[in-house]
């Protein structure tokens, strides 16, 4: 059995004849035919039942599909991370960021890679974790951070840093102890991620604590940006909550205080990238260069 004939045996899967297979592998026709009866012969089985319109798989053929795609998609893997060897000299980086990369240590991410790396162009979107994770398990995005949870269907995750979630008020009394759920659900709340409600990662954890106490949370105010919902509880318009790496970043309004939840819960940055995939070689560094800077803002 070579990778040749699984490439073959693939193609006519997919495509339902030996012609079709032929001509997206730029083969002849003959030869297609040739590799799959040489495939077939070696263990004594038929892989396509012939004579209609159409291939069809038999319970051999089936049995041998999953197998096929993933031996291939490994060796195609191998490929690409022996070729990654290679200098960076060209290719496409294409990286998902956080919402809110900033505070993070990460604004000057892309100048430090460009300023080491100048012919590799940058593709770099900075969205909501929900659909960085989302773009990279479609394949618009190689790699990306999120802010778990999100959606993990065929990525693997690797978690990079932990970091706790604070509550926001301008009324010193509403921050004199720590805060209960039942407190959320009595004040006005000031929310941002709008677009994504409540299937934003840090929203989505309150929203499932409170259903098992059964407490509703809702948000008064809703807006986009993390800064203008600081803003307008600067104002006294109500309050929110927001990681302790942006209460540390001192961009937060002076009018603002913060307290702990009575039950402590964290935001957990993550690197996603595809299960079934290596990283380009551009994309790969850019990943490696993100999670120095976070590990280094993480021990300041």
């Amino acid at each position: 059995m070579t990778l040749n004939q699984l490439r073959v045996f693939l193609a006519a899967a997919r495509l339902g004849s030996f012609t079709a297979a032929a001509e997206s592998l730029e083969m002849a026709q003959p030869s297609v035919s040739e590799l799959v009866k040489r495939l077939e012969e070696t263990y004594g089985t038929r892989l396509f039942v012939r004579g209609g319109r159409r291939l069809i798989l038999t319970s051999a053929g089936r049995e041998l599909l999953p197998l096929a795609e993933q031996t291939v998609a490994s060796a195609a893997a191998a490929d690409r991370a022996l070729r990654a060897v290679n200098a960076l000299t060209g290719g496409v980086a294409s990286f998902g960021l956080l919402r809110n990369a900033n505070y993070y240590s990460l604004s000057n991410l892309l100048t430090q890679f460009h300023a080491a790396h100048p012919s590799v162009r940058l593709r770099v979107l900075g969205v909501n974790s929900v659909e960085v994770a989302h773009m990279v398990q479609v394949g618009e995005l190689e790699a990306g951070l999120v802010v778990l949870p999100v959606d993990t269907t065929e990525l693997k995750v690797l978690p990079l840093r932990r970091d706790e979630v604070l509550y926001a008020s301008a009324n010193p009394d509403h921050v004199k102890r720590p805060v209960t759920l039942a407190d959320l659900a009595a004040r006005n709340l000031i929310l941002y991620d709008a677009h994504y409600g409540w299937r934003d990662p840090t929203r989505r954890q309150l929203a499932d604590r409170a259903q098992i106490e059964g407490i509703t949370l809702e948000a008064r105010i809703e807006v986009e940006q993390t800064g203008s919902a600081l803003n307008l509880v600067a104002a006294g318009a109500g309050d929110t909550f927001v990681s302790k790496t942006i209460v540390d970043s001192g961009t937060c309004p002076p009018e603002i205080y913060f307290t702990s939840f009575a039950d402590p819960f964290f935001e957990t940055v993550a690197l996603v990238q595809r299960e079934d995939t290596v990283l380009s070689p551009a994309t790969a560094e850019l990943a490696r260069l993100a999670q120095l800077m976070l590990s280094d803002s993480a021990n300041l």
